[in-house]
């Protein structure tokens, strides 16, 4: 198994919905940070690795079609360049309105370190080199942030081939994302999920890694 197809969206650009919308459409298992949070000790390592220029992306995304999220995102480069064949999406969002969510959830508990569980806490600092460090520049001001996700998006749009890049925001649903494909529109509505609250629920699970 390999990838065919992978985001190259941030965190918080609707990537859970297009996770469970990949998985639907047969592209599944679908990598997700969730992924890595759940398998934390084989995974942290490989990400750690990957971004000190040593990344195996085989193991990596052993038993995977598809991946979205972070990590994925802040290698979405080097994944084109190994996985030739694979389809790219940029899960996308106006950059105020993903500003407002990440800095309300991803953001606020990278930079909330005293209150890391103890049995996560290199899950957090693998996070923060992948989030922050690597694809942010190491810069948590608002202005900077946005230009950070700005820079990337156009970067992402001028590298990659037109016809093999969507852009898609969730709001989109079905029809560009089944058209890019190359499958048929479920008769189920698009999914929707991943708020505000139900991210701190999946982040309960790194209390017991």
């Amino acid at each position: 198994m390999t990838l065919q197809v992978f985001s190259a969206g941030f965190g918080r650009t609707g990537t859970m919905s297009l996770k469970l919308g990949l998985q639907e459409l047969g592209f599944g298992p679908c990598h997700h940070m969730l992924e890595v949070v759940e398998n934390g000790a084989e995974q942290v390592p490989m990400w750690n690795a990957a971004h000190d220029g040593q990344a195996d992306f085989d193991a990596i995304y052993k038993g995977y079609r598809s991946a979205v999220d972070w990590p994925t995102a802040a290698f979405w480069r080097e994944l084109s360049e190994h996985y030739p064949d694979a389809k790219i999406i940029l899960s996308s969002r106006s950059a105020e309105s993903w500003y407002d969510s990440f800095s309300q959830t991803i953001l606020a508990v990278l930079m909330d370190e005293d209150n890391w569980p103890a049995p996560a806490v290199e899950w957090f600092k693998m996070a923060g080199r992948i989030c922050i460090d690597r694809s942010l520049g190491g810069k948590t001001d608002k202005e900077s942030m946005i230009a950070a996700f700005n820079a990337h998006e156009a970067e992402v749009k001028a590298v990659i081939p037109a016809n093999n890049l969507l852009v898609h925001e969730a709001k989109e649903g079905w029809p560009s994302l089944c058209a890019f494909l190359g499958v048929p529109e479920p008769v189920t509505p698009y999914p929707r999920t991943h708020s505000k609250d139900e991210f701190f629920v999946s982040m309960q699970k790194a209390d017991d890694m």
